[in-house]
């Protein structure tokens, strides 16, 4: 199979890429390489005959015809998004222009092509999204996020992903364009860009700097290897119902508090600080405006219809992606000059 998969030099788009690259589909990575991306995140396939990359931007339509015409893709993975919340607090404009309008560039140009193709019956359009459309949920355990949860976004970004969401449902009842969705918890792993909040407190303990948690570090969030994300989304594209969408979770639920705790320890036991513990770096910073209280994902209907599972604990996978950035600071140092890399953002002054 060949894919057209955009956003392929960013965090998940990379795990696809090379994940899918391994099992032998070709692939076509359509990145703009904006200031999260990073080619280096795809040097292990960059010289495969099933490799080929094109620097587009999705709101340039034109472009998007041309590549369709020139790679005829038998699918499509849409990951390319602007996705760091507090970004999109200082400057939602880019949120907009990305997320909604390229989507629908994405839309248009995938209808065009499949037209022209005379409508493959094996052609997908696979939107990848966010559990955060939904909203925030209780600090109950039993009430998570499903396929049928109402919409109900908190941030800028979190607004501008399910404002695409709509778009490709519509252009699936509209059009017949055939679509499958899928919405995940929060990523985590290797080749993660230093603005998000493990790599962030990963490079802060090694820089002996305070490690930054927003209000009193109680918001919950369910974490979701992104190797094991990877592996669901290639399953989706080939099995998932067409028009349907499917929740992807790591079933991990922890607190930021926890979550931190942990990877200190871990960094106790593989880079000991001379005295102490990392864990004394821990400093509460004013929340984030809106921050959600808890985001934790229903994954039964993947599992049910798909058989799948995610395959990583968090403790596992965390300790993983510590080793990786220990053992990887040549990829991560070359990163820390890039805008905003470092700075608080999404504080709404």
């Amino acid at each position: 199979m060949k894919l057209l998969v955009t956003g392929g030099a960013g965090f998940i788009g990379s795990a696809v890429v090379r994940l899918a690259v391994a099992r032998g589909h070709s692939v076509v990575n359509l990145d703009a390489l904006t200031y999260a991306a990073c080619l280096d995140n795809v040097a292990s396939v960059a010289d495969s005959p099933l490799y080929a990359f094109e620097q587009v931007d999705i709101r340039n339509r034109a472009e998007l015809d041309r590549v369709f015409a020139t790679h005829a893709p038998d699918a499509v993975m849409h990951l390319a998004a602007e996705s760091h919340v507090d970004r999109s607090i200082d400057g939602p404009g880019d949120f907009i222009e990305t997320n909604i309008t390229g989507t629908f560039n994405m839309l248009e140009a995938a209808r065009k092509f499949w037209l022209s193709a005379g409508r493959p019956e094996g052609f997908r359009f696979h939107h990848i999204s966010t559990d955060e459309v939904f909203g925030s949920l209780p600090d109950d355990a039993s009430v998570k996020f499903t396929e049928t949860t109402p919409y109900d976004p908190r941030s800028p970004y979190s607004a501008s992903k399910a404002a695409s969401d709509h778009l490709v449902r519509a252009w699936h009842e509209t059009y017949g364009l055939p679509v499958v969705l899928t919405n995940c918890s929060n990523n985590y792993g290797p080749y993660h860009f230093p603005e998000k909040l493990i790599p962030v407190i990963i490079l802060y303990a090694l820089a002996g700097k305070p490690l930054p948690i927003y209000g009193d570090g109680s918001n919950i969030r369910d974490w979701l290897y992104v190797e094991d994300h990877a592996d669901a989304l290639l399953l989706v594209l080939e099995r998932g119902a067409l028009g349907e969408s499917y929740n992807i979770g790591g079933e991990n639920e922890r607190t930021n508090l926890e979550l931190v705790k942990t990877l200190c320890a871990i960094l106790d036991e593989l880079r000991p600080r001379k005295t102490g513990s990392y864990s004394e770096q821990i400093t509460f910073v004013t929340d984030r405006p809106g921050h959600d209280a808890r985001y934790a994902i229903d994954p039964s209907r993947i599992r049910t219809e798909l058989g799948w599972r995610p395959s990583v604990t968090v403790e596992e996978g965390l300790r993983r992606t510590v080793a990786w950035y220990l053992e990887n600071e040549d990829w991560w140092r070359a990163l820390l000059n890039r805008d905003g890399v470092g700075t608080r953002l999404g504080i709404a002054k």
